[in-house]
């Protein structure tokens, strides 16, 4: 195999990385622009809160469109969702606090169990069924309609190939394709929201 080929392939981002890079990329020209809802996403940084418009369009930066992309979504910063994503692909793809991306406002009236501890969560999803996620250092067990409500299948070969569990997949392929449908899913709901506020 090429050095450089094999080189590049532990090194590409994870496909729920280059999901937010690209909607970061978005979201910077349209700052530049002075968009409202852009200008409006930023403002979830602290630096950016109070800062005039005009301000934002012509001081923005890329690091503040991904933080922002990143924030919008659920995690507290852009390297807290690298962590989550484990985007190099270093260590298990576990992370210590998973931030609130599987717990968005649509599934708060769903059926789950929670745990603050990951084997009795574990424990409880092989004997009662669902499907295993992670709030921030929390987990929680899901049915079928939380995950559809995720934006995403709950019949995906793919939570059959990580043994439906988010936390600690069998299959760190399949999850990266499930975090990516996550990550787009959340980012479509995120811009609907702009429409109906």
């Amino acid at each position: 195999m090429d050095r450089d080929t094999d080189n590049d392939s532990k090194h590409r981002p994870a496909p729920a990385v280059t999901c937010l890079k690209h909607y970061a990329r978005i979201l910077h020209r349209r700052a530049q622009r002075g968009e409202p809802e852009a200008l409006k996403r930023l403002r979830v940084l602290r630096e950016l809160r109070d800062a005039e418009p005009a301000e934002i369009a012509r001081t923005i930066q890329r690091r503040h469109c991904l933080t922002a992309s990143a924030v919008n979504v659920g995690f507290r910063s852009w390297e807290h969702a690298l962590s989550v994503f484990d985007c190099n692909g270093q260590g298990d793809g576990s992370a210590k606090d998973f931030g609130t991306l599987l717990y968005p406002d649509s599934c708060f009236g769903h059926w789950n169990i929670w745990s603050a501890d990951y084997e009795e969560a574990r424990a409880i999803r092989e004997t009662h069924g669902g499907y295993l996620l992670a709030y921030r250092r929390q987990f929680l067990i899901v049915d079928r309609h939380y995950i559809e409500s995720l934006g995403l299948d709950p019949d995906d070969p793919d939570w059959g190939a990580i043994g439906r569990d988010w936390v600690k997949p069998h299959d760190r392929e399949a999850r990266a394709r499930l975090d990516r449908t996550l990550v787009s899913h959340a980012l479509t709901r995120l811009a609907a929201s702009s429409l109906t506020e």
